[in-house]
């Protein structure tokens, strides 16, 4: 069952998100349809209470307003890992933006983990 909350409120880059029944936990990414046809992506930083979560666009803000869906994506943020993305150029969401066209790595690891080893 997908979980579906709404606007509350939008300051900035900085979105308000209130849920009927489940709240995703912290680093949970959200993602909403703007009107132009994009998907901007929200990341859950902090627990309001009463339903409410506290979340930061990983984008414009241009374009949404309070009422409007937000789903619930069930993962954290996370981007291409190994030897493929070496050398490329990626932004917060993973997407390549160096202009080499997509990557070919299956491998996606969360962006808030655990530093890896110095062996790794």
């Amino acid at each position: 069952m997908t979980n579906i909350g709404k606007i509350t409120k939008i300051v900035s880059v900085v979105v308000d998100v209130a849920f009927e029944s489940t709240v995703p936990p912290i680093y949970t990414a959200l993602e909403v349809q703007k009107q132009d046809g994009t998907k901007l992506v929200l990341e859950v930083q902090q627990l309001l209470g009463d339903h409410e979560v506290r979340t930061v666009a990983m984008g414009s803000t241009d374009g949404i307003s309070r009422g409007v869906d937000v789903i619930d994506t069930n993962n954290p943020i996370s981007v291409p890992v190994g030897d493929a993305s070496l050398g490329r150029i990626f932004n917060v969401l993973g997407e390549p933006i160096d202009n080499k066209g997509p990557l070919k790595s299956t491998r996606r690891d969360p962006i808030h983990r655990l530093a890896p080893t110095l062996v790794e």
